[in-house]
């Protein structure tokens, strides 16, 4: 049977989105999908022991309201501004369903989350992808680039690159972007600021959040996006039903409940990101400025021999083969343990 024909067209023939390799075993040194290094707050492990089973036979609060309103009250909006998703790609998705079609088109820059395009295709939307510069920065004529779009995606910091746009390039989009602004703040935790008064500033801005990143939550997939109240009625509208579980509601209030054991890791991981740059840097490595939890470096030698040579010794970090990245490798910032491994390591492969 040819099951092609089901598919609506393109599908066939699209690449899907790669993640990050996800290692079988315990024994690999993982740096490679920007997870934390740390476990998530205590009281997320005493939130879950306290868990009740039997409240899983019932649906959780479809619109997640108390998180809302502890999150809106945090960053200084009210819960109408608030509304919450299995992870950013989940927002992300909603966002596409809501703003593109084969009419509407996306804009994202290039390089950046490779997930924006491939949520393009799947609306079947065009994707404008505007080229950053030679030193991965905005060009002076983005607007003109992203003018035929309806949605323009903007991850800041910026992945993989792991550098922070100026803010006063993202308002000067912002103003004059005919469009839906989306600021991907993954790894605003990380860097020395955020673009969270935007929305207050500019009808058509969204900021999106994970606490994946630095709140140690990746298994659990939760994220949040902040906006208009009227840009946030229609997502209600495109979501999945029941789109967080209860699970994940009761463990993300606990882990937004403390806030000094989530500031004391993004300090240490902040700390580490500055050990582990300067260790790079002593080996001849080009490190671009991160304001993330990830160094985008360039090895003195061949970048996918690097993360090959890598692998072999159990330490796995991120190669993107394509044109304007192939010279790069992605490497996490983990534990102080682990990050010196990979610096023993590089010492080996280097001398070789």
């Amino acid at each position: 049977m040819n099951y092609t024909s089901y598919f609506r067209p393109g599908i066939d023939a699209m690449e899907g989105y790669t993640p990050g390799e996800q290692p079988k075993t315990m024994d690999i040194i993982k740096l490679n999908t920007n997870e934390s290094p740390f476990p998530p707050a205590p009281g997320v492990k005493q939130a879950l022991l306290d868990f009740e089973t039997v409240r899983l036979r019932r649906y959780p609060d479809p619109v997640s309201s108390v998180l809302r309103e502890e999150i809106a009250a945090m960053n200084g909006y009210g819960p109408e501004n608030i509304i919450t998703g299995n992870g950013s790609d989940d927002l992300l998705t909603i966002l596409t369903r809501c703003f593109t079609d084969e009419h509407r088109a996306m804009a994202c820059f290039d390089p950046s989350y490779s997930l924006y395009p491939t949520l393009a295709n799947l609306q079947g939307a065009p994707c404008i992808r505007i080229p950053l510069t030679d030193d991965f920065d905005i060009p002076d004529d983005v607007l003109e680039q992203a003018a035929g779009a309806n949605l323009f995606f903007i991850a800041r910091p910026n992945a993989p690159t792991g550098n922070l746009f100026a803010k006063a390039k993202m308002e000067r989009i912002c103003a004059g972007f005919k469009g839906i602004v989306v600021i991907d703040e993954a790894y605003a935790d990380f860097s020395r600021d955020n673009c969270m008064e935007l929305v207050k500033k500019y009808a058509n801005v969204v900021i999106t959040r994970t606490f994946s990143k630095s709140r140690s939550l990746a298994g659990l997939r939760f994220a949040f996006a902040v906006a208009h109240p009227k840009i946030i009625e229609g997502m209600m509208k495109m979501k999945d039903s029941y789109n967080v579980s209860m699970l994940t509601q009761v463990l993300a209030l606990a882990s937004l409940r403390d806030p000094g054991y989530f500031e004391k890791c993004v300090n240490e991981i902040k700390a580490n990101r500055e050990v582990l740059a300067e260790g790079l840097r002593k080996l001849s490595f080009e490190i671009l400025p991160s304001e993330t939890n990830f160094l985008f470096v360039r090895p003195p030698k061949n970048a996918k021999k690097y993360f090959e040579d890598l692998k072999l010794k159990n330490i796995v970090v991120r190669y993107f083969p394509m044109a304007r990245t192939c010279n790069y490798v992605r490497i996490t910032v983990g534990s102080a343990a682990e990050n010196a491994a990979l610096l023993k390591a590089t010492e080996e492969i280097l001398s070789c």
